[in-house]
């Protein structure tokens, strides 16, 4: 007999979803593969011309006794703002993939935001030094507040900086982050802090580059979260072109801006991508080549990703 489909509201979905059990769930995620076809677009016009957007993100694992099929519907509504609403509002929804029961409906916005995290965390292990130590984030909003807590899943982190355009904001975060233990600082100079840093870390809506290759020294790896269209960049051609780049999904490659614009400079080639993180799990990439190499990860999200935070906090949520 089917049961009802379960719940899982932010709060609890976060409680299901710590980080050291994420990332290794998207190992195995990333190593064994799933369907995941292309995102929809889908526009929606409003009454006064205002324009909405419906996104849907399905996938589903492979054939096997137990199978999962997911998608998230995203819908974007910039015109809330004026409203006091959230410009974006998201739910997942997990079905039997041999059946198509319905079995979860989750918090979206949740599922986005920790298996985004968790997809770093889970390329620095393959592309950061092993002795990187002091973590620098570009950001001070939902997604870039996750960033200390997923890098401290592979990383002995002992200082943690944070940089915001909002010193409010940073200074809100660093509060945060002090209370849980971190040993955290706000950086009031972009370049010095990321001269110092090991990781640099960026979740930033910016469409101008903020992490410049000039700034680097040897051994760091950049790792761009936040700008996810060809018109957005965290990062100059010098610091890209310099880098041996590592990307979510192949698709990332025609998506970003990061990418997209130093190609149409000359600053990279079509090739300059080494690999994407499939291929690091799997062995078929190696990663970092030397303590003294400059890794750079660009990620602009996948439904594999989605569907393997669902799926952990599901099984977890049945367990209890």
């Amino acid at each position: 007999m089917s049961t009802a489909p379960i719940t899982l509201p932010d709060v609890e979905l976060a409680k299901l979803l710590p980080m050291e059990q994420l990332v290794e769930a998207l190992r195995r995620s990333f190593s064994e593969g799933c369907s995941a076809p292309a995102r929809e677009h889908h526009p929606i016009e409003g009454s006064q011309g205002e324009q909405g957007m419906l996104l849907l993100m399905p996938a589903w694992s492979p054939p096997g006794p137990t199978r999962y099929l997911g998608v998230k519907q995203v819908n974007i509504f910039p015109q809330n703002a004026a409203q006091n609403k959230p410009a974006l509002t998201s739910i997942y929804n997990l079905f039997d993939g041999n059946t198509g029961e319905h079995l979860a409906s989750m918090d979206g916005n949740t599922i986005t935001g920790r298996r985004t995290v968790a997809v770093s965390a889970l390329a620095a292990r393959y592309l950061s030094r092993k002795d990187s130590e002091e973590l620098l984030v570009l950001g001070s909003g939902r997604v870039a507040s996750l960033i200390p807590y997923a890098y401290q899943a592979v990383r002995d982190i002992k200082r943690v900086k944070i940089w915001d355009i909002n010193r409010a904001s940073a200074e809100q975060l660093q509060s945060l982050l002090v209370t849980d233990g971190f040993d955290c600082a706000i950086a009031d100079s972009l370049e010095d802090a990321v001269r110092s840093a090991d990781i640099v870390s960026a979740a930033t809506l910016s469409t101008t580059p903020l992490v410049l290759g000039d700034w680097l020294r040897p051994g760091t790896h950049v790792d761009l979260i936040g700008a996810f269209t060809p018109t957005m960049r965290e990062s100059d051609d010098q610091c890209v072109a310099m880098s041996d780049v590592y990307t979510d999904t192949g698709e990332a490659a025609h998506e970003a801006g990061d990418l997209i614009q130093p190609k149409k400079t000359g600053a990279i080639g079509e090739d300059h991508v080494k690999a994407t993180l499939s291929d690091l799990v799997t062995g078929r990439a190696l990663g970092r080549e030397s303590d003294a190499s400059f890794t750079l990860f660009k990620a602009v999200g996948t439904a594999l990703a989605d569907l393997s935070a669902a799926t952990l906090a599901y099984e977890a949520a049945r367990r209890i």
